[in-house]
């Protein structure tokens, strides 16, 4: 006999993820590939971009996995828009990931009304979208092939670029 609880519970949902993730690594050649490489672990990519105060002024933070960077949050403060700082953010993001942790790839998500056609003048093109999610707004999820940066690098803007540079373990 089983019960069903619905309590929220941290023992039980980290115990649920790891049990998922053990079966997903058996059950998956693809996934097995990747043990013992380099893209086996998720590894955090954050990219600040601070103004000459110090203080933030954008910033992108993601992760990379698989040989994919995979794009959680894109932001540049309003003031700042329209200088090309949001592309230089991506861009360093990229070249991190593709250059330091060889992956090939590149996936995020945005609304509708955010910023989708930014993404597409970087080279990412929408592969999925999600209707009335939520109600009212659909979710798009944009790929972009990564490829070795070629040139000189960008202009530097008035506040400092640094970039968080773990290598993955």
């Amino acid at each position: 006999m089983f019960r069903l609880e619905t309590e929220v519970d941290k023992e039980r949902r980290i115990l649920l993820g790891r049990r998922l993730n053990d079966d997903n690594w058996d059950g998956s050649p693809g996934l097995r590939a990747l043990h013992s490489t380099s893209a086996e672990h998720e590894v955090p990519l954050e990219v600040w971009l601070l103004d000459e105060r110090g203080e933030l002024a954008g910033g992108l933070s993601g992760r990379t996995w698989a040989y994919w960077l995979h794009v959680d949050l894109l932001w540049v403060d309003a003031r700042h828009r329209g200088l090309g700082l949001g592309s230089r953010l991506l861009a360093e993001a990229e070249r991190l990931a593709h250059d330091d942790r060889a992956c090939t790839r590149s996936r995020l998500e945005t609304w509708d009304f955010q910023a989708p056609d930014f993404y597409r003048k970087q080279g990412y093109e929408v592969v999925g979208e999600v209707e009335d999610y939520p109600p009212g707004v659909a979710e798009l999820i944009l790929v972009k092939q990564l490829e070795r940066s070629a040139g000189p690098p960008p202009r530097e803007p008035r506040g400092r670029l640094p970039a968080r540079r773990d290598r993955p373990r």
